[in-house]
């Protein structure tokens, strides 16, 4: 792709269509960089509990195509037509920004690793050390025949849902596709918005869905994740579920718009009032599951995964609670 990129002309057009997991699809190393190198490393930061623009930082200056090096390296004017799966929608972000200029440096992508404490390969640091070519930046001539329009939203996959819950004749109060942080911790929170309004009809009055986006974490830190399968969306679900405790009248559905939750192969899950009662029935204990990173098989175990397939679209995780 970058070759046929090269090849263009001043009188042609590059049209790049452009969503979430291009930073893995469109993955050609920087020279010095092996294929090896850049997935060790990108595995050691989704383990970490960095966030997607902190790891895209890296791979930007581990990538000979990424971090607007695609539209630097051809002369014909670039039309990006981009789905936002980050939280901002800022194009630098979205598959690690291949026609967008970089803010960030050689620099800003050491001290990531250092922050995450990620021992990377020798080639890695010494290109990063070195920085023989920097990613271009606002300013740079190239983009001045350079468009880079957002299409599609995670707050618009928010709003579409809202109208859905809306002809139900239940409120919609979305909160908003920018909330990030460990997706057990998120819930917590949440859980406590649940209790208030449960309990007083404050801020806001039953019926109501709480809707919600952005990208949660999962760090994975010791010997006790051995064996767990899940992604951030189930555990956040299951840690809502040990928050709430079988409170009445609660549903909640959380899912990647992907439909894939981490690496695994269902999109989500969704909890129900019972959910727990019928998991210790089944012998399924939801502290172990948390503590072990496996929401994947707490869920398996009820029948409650959210199973969709692939569906050809990332804007995010989508994230409903009903309260009836």
């Amino acid at each position: 792709m970058l070759q046929r990129a090269i090849k263009l002309k001043e009188d042609d057009l590059l049209l790049a269509l452009v969503s979430g997991g291009g930073s893995s699809l469109l993955s050609l190393p920087a020279e010095g960089i092996s294929m090896a190198d850049l997935k060790s490393v990108t595995a050691a930061l989704l383990k970490s509990g960095a966030t997607i623009q902190e790891i895209n930082i890296v791979r930007k200056h581990l990538s000979a195509i990424a971090g607007g090096r695609l539209a630097a390296a051809c002369k014909a004017p670039v039309l990006a037509l981009i789905i936002s799966d980050v939280t901002g929608d800022d194009p630098t972000h979205i598959a690690s920004g291949p026609c967008a200029p970089d803010p960030t440096t050689c620099r800003d992508a050491l001290e990531v690793l250092r922050k995450f404490r990620i021992s990377a390969p020798a080639a890695v640091t010494a290109r990063l050390e070195k920085c023989p070519d920097e990613t271009p930046k606002t300013g740079d001539p190239v983009f001045a025949r350079v468009e880079n329009r957002v299409i599609a939203t995670a707050h618009g996959s928010l709003e579409a849902a809202a109208e859905i819950f809306k002809a139900k004749g239940i409120e919609p109060v979305v909160l908003g596709d920018t909330i990030t942080g460990e997706a057990a911790e998120v819930a917590k929170v949440m859980a406590a918005l649940v209790r208030e309004i449960r309990r007083y009809d404050t801020p806001f009055r039953r019926p109501v869905a709480l809707i919600s986006g952005g990208e949660c974490t999962v760090t994975l830190r010791d010997e006790r994740n051995e064996g767990g399968r899940g992604g951030r969306c189930a555990e956040f679900l299951l840690s809502l579920a040990i928050e709430l405790d079988g409170m009445e009248n609660i549903w909640a559905l959380a899912a990647d718009t992907d439909g894939i939750d981490g690496s695994e192969d269902n999109a989500g899950a969704v909890m129900a009032p019972d959910s727990l009662a019928k998991a210790r029935a089944k012998g399924l204990d939801a502290k172990a599951s948390l503590l072990r990173h496996d929401s994947y098989g707490f869920f398996a175990g009820l029948g409650s995964l959210v199973v969709t397939g692939p569906t050809h679209t990332n804007v995010n995780d989508y994230r409903a609670i009903l309260i009836l």
